[in-house]
């Protein structure tokens, strides 16, 4: 464990807090609320950017950029929308400064007061909407399937970053169809893209689901969600699917021409993930001694560090790690060669185990001489000495069996916290404990309020895959057909 690192036991969000700074993942910016993703967080980001940017081409999508400024009147024409974000909205009044009189600073320029207030985009509902009114005629433009790879600006109160950040990174998904069969089915397609991606690059395992009224996207119909569980027990929303209806296309009057030759309504989705998906790589995976990180998403995935003494020793360590080396980039495997002497081996290990690099691969001279390497594994702080001879094959199945062993293990932390309750006194008793607690609830607003008011617990998702069950809500002891997910989250 790194000297003076705080243990998850000890303080779960110090140990956060600190392990992403320590891993060179991002830091505090000198503009409250903001952060600075330093290049080793960035590459992750890269990493995880390029895998979803190729599953949206993959079914469809092109990606296109929209302006970062929105006239506050688009927000004013939803209702919903401008209810679910007017507290979040950070607002440009003019378009220059000036000197004071006085000479102690700068001010706004009256003369430069806009003629209409412009938002900084939260979400880019609005401005798309009002673009697509000018691209869709008939039927014979739809579908419309953009993505935009973009920064927004939520201000935020309480930040934590990757979390909850005044501005952070995502994309967003804006499509436009004729029917509303084909919005739901791409807000269903959208959503298992996300769950695919969580599960197969991340590792982190989810529960695919619809949100409650409360919880719902303002300005949507339906939201679509994948829930993930951190290892304090708290759930993440790990990205949202939302099927809009014809709520925007009506505020924006996009209309087409059908097929039978009438004017209709636009049917729409909009989908996104963001950088708090950094936030649950960190969260569900890293342990007291750093951060871990699946191979599929790691920017370094194996590092050979050279053990030697002297000149010959050195070339003969130099010699292997390069044909290793060249082997494994033949792979498609990221490997870097530290053979940097101004640090001891030792030393090394350390850092590179902080920051997560699932494959260590010492080379000791006196080891290749009998023919062997060390290789350590991040996910279980395991190691063994291997045979050099074929040692590229052994590091790629070994790469596939640390993913497949990262989900696992996160999976079977989530079902061992994942608990039934039916009762309102075993729900607050069950609640301070963690996990997800599955509940039969009566359907109302009111009643899910009323929990979140008295447990700060709400209803992460109900399942899709939940079953038809006859029960009795755990609050009103109403009737309910099926259970949903409570916990308390981030």
């Amino acid at each position: 464990m790194a000297k003076d690192f705080v243990t998850r036991s000890e303080n779960y969000s110090e140990w956060y807090n600190e392990l992403v700074v320590r891993a060179d993942l991002a830091e505090n910016s000198a503009v409250r609320g903001c952060m600075v993703i330093k290049p080793y967080g960035y590459a992750i980001w890269e990493k995880m950017q390029a895998a979803l940017d190729k599953m949206f081409k993959e079914t469809g999508h092109q990606n296109a950029y929209f302006p970062l400024f929105i006239p506050k009147s688009y927000f004013e024409k939803e209702a919903e929308h401008v209810e679910g974000f007017a507290k979040e909205c950070a607002v440009v009044t003019h378009h220059r400064l000036r000197a004071k009189s006085d000479g102690t600073g700068l001010e706004p320029d009256p003369d430069a007061k806009l003629e209409e207030e412009l938002i900084v985009r939260p979400t880019s509902e609005t401005i798309i909407w009002d673009t697509y009114r000018g691209w869709i005629k008939s039927y014979r433009d739809l579908p419309i399937l953009v993505n935009q790879w973009a920064n927004v600006v939520r201000w935020e109160m309480r930040t934590r970053m990757f979390l909850r950040t005044a501005e952070f990174l995502w994309q967003e998904g804006h499509t436009a169809h004729e029917t509303a069969q084909d919005a739901i089915e791409e807000t269903n397609k959208m959503l298992n893209v996300y769950a695919y991606f969580a599960e197969n690059f991340m590792a982190v395992p989810v529960i695919k689901g619809y949100k409650s009224p409360n919880e719902r996207f303002a300005g949507a119909l339906d939201t679509l969600c994948i829930e993930a569980m951190m290892q304090d027990g708290k759930a993440l929303q790990a990205g949202t699917s939302h099927f809009l209806g014809q709520n925007f296309a009506k505020a924006f009057d996009v209309k087409f021409l059908s097929k039978e030759n009438k004017l209709e309504y636009v049917w729409a989705t909009s989908w996104g993930v963001s950088t708090r998906l950094m936030g649950a790589l960190i969260m569900c995976h890293s342990d007291d001694n750093g951060l871990v990180l699946p191979p599929m998403l790691a920017p370094i995935q194996v590092v050979i560090i050279p053990i030697s003494k002297g000149e010959e020793q050195q070339a003969m360590v130099d010699q292997e790690a390069n044909r290793i080396m060249e082997e494994l980039k033949a792979k498609g495997i990221s490997v870097k060669y530290d053979n940097r002497d101004s640090y001891k081996p030792g030393w090394k290990f350390n850092e590179y185990e902080f920051k997560g690099v699932p494959v260590r691969v010492t080379l000791g001279a006196r080891d290749l001489e009998q023919g062997l390497v060390e290789v350590a594994r991040r996910d279980n702080l395991t190691k063994e000495s291997l045979p050099v001879e074929g040692i590229s094959d052994k590091i790629e199945k070994l790469l596939e069996d640390i993913q497949s062993n990262m989900f696992s293990k996160a999976l079977a932390f989530r079902e061992s916290n994942t608990r039934n309750v039916d009762t309102w006194e075993d729900f607050k008793v069950e609640i301070e404990k963690g996990g997800f607690l599955s509940c039969h609830w009566d359907g109302t607003p009111e009643t899910e309020e009323q929990i979140k008011q008295e447990t700060k617990a709400t209803i992460r998702c109900i399942p899709i895959d939940a079953k038809e069950e006859e029960g009795k809500c755990i609050y009103t002891g109403k009737p309910s057909n099926k259970r949903v997910i409570f916990a308390r989250a981030y």
